[in-house]
């Protein structure tokens, strides 16, 4: 027998696997439309149940951003002494601009502090009775980009508040510290309820599957009669628990827009009194990728596990 016929049979057999897939892909689709509403609603509970713990991965997403986004403007102030001389100002200017944490330096005299301090108080015309000034020299340090994560902010006011000739240095890092902290129980949330509701999505996917079953047994019986592998048995509805998580994506991704549509208009009044631009960023071709990714191993997971303990009890009689 030549090379040639020895290729061709199994060309064939393979040729004939890769027909059997996608008929019992199509078939698996048909089987789904053939009980419209209860595929829906399957589909509906797998969707929204997947949707939930999207939606709190992209809040924690944008919590990140926000964080990084307020960071910016953070400034350290640095109290001078009173009696410092003009050229230990000048010298320290110079050795701040000279740091690499720092990315710039603003001065206010005692005068402009007091200023400040009238125009952003409620005590602006009390103040006008004082005798003398008692607000101090003050140096607006805003750290460089790469230093404004709260931990290096941290360090970096310890080491200017060492410099010689500095009083005290101050850095309200409290509303940071609440952001980092709301983040932490975002993610920490977010991961829960993805457990909780991993668990649901094989569960459903597991008990469609079973009905499924239990309504075709007796067809079932006949095929294995006439010689058919469990294999064979078990490949449409394997293609069922794909179908049921495609489907549960496209609709988790529905949800999850419209959702981060309404936040962002409730919270587009919020940040635009503080200046802000800043908009709300839904899912990214990776992340919509890894969804879908995620449904479809989840339901066919689920159809597989239903398949296998179940088909097996199915025998002829």
């Amino acid at each position: 027998m030549s090379l040639g016929a020895d290729k061709q049979p199994l060309g064939r057999r393979f040729m004939a696997y890769i027909q059997s897939h996608f008929r019992h892909l199509f078939a698996s689709l048909g089987e789904l439309w053939r009980l419209p509403l209860t595929s829906l609603l399957t589909m509906a509970v797998l969707g929204i149940s997947l949707s939930l713990p999207t939606v709190l991965a992209v809040l924690v997403k944008n919590s990140a951003q926000v964080q990084q986004h307020w960071t910016d403007p953070t400034e350290i102030s640095l109290f001078l002494d009173a009696g410092l001389s003009e050229q230990r100002l000048a010298s320290l200017q110079s050795q701040l601009r000279g740091m690499e944490e720092v990315g710039q330096v603003e001065y206010l005299s005692a005068d402009d502090s007091l200023a400040d301090f009238k125009a952003m108080s409620q005590f602006g015309e009390a103040l006008q009775y004082l005798d003398d000034n008692p607000l101090p020299p003050v140096l607006r340090v805003l750290p460089s980009l790469q230093y404004r994560e709260v931990e290096r902010l941290q360090r970096l006011k310890r080491k200017l508040s060492e410099l010689n000739g500095v009083e005290m240095a101050r850095l309200d890092l409290e509303w940071l510290l609440q952001l980092k902290a709301l983040m932490a129980s975002l993610s920490k949330m977010a991961w829960g309820v993805a457990a909780l509701l991993i668990g649901a999505v094989v569960l459903v996917t597991a008990n469609t599957i079973r009905m499924a079953i239990t309504q075709r047994q007796d067809e079932i019986r006949v095929m294995k009669l006439v010689g058919a592998t469990n294999g064979f048995i078990r490949r449409p509805f394997l293609y069922a628990g794909i179908w049921y998580g495609l489907s549960a994506s496209v609709i988790a991704w529905t949800c999850v827009s419209a959702v981060l549509i309404w936040f962002d208009g409730a919270l587009a009044e919020f940040v635009s009194s503080y200046q802000s631009n800043f908009r709300l960023e839904g899912l990214s071709l990776s992340e919509l990728g890894s969804m879908i990714g995620t449904s479809v191993l989840l339901c066919w997971l689920g159809a597989w596990l239903s398949v296998q303990r179940h088909l097996t009890a199915i025998e002829p009689q």
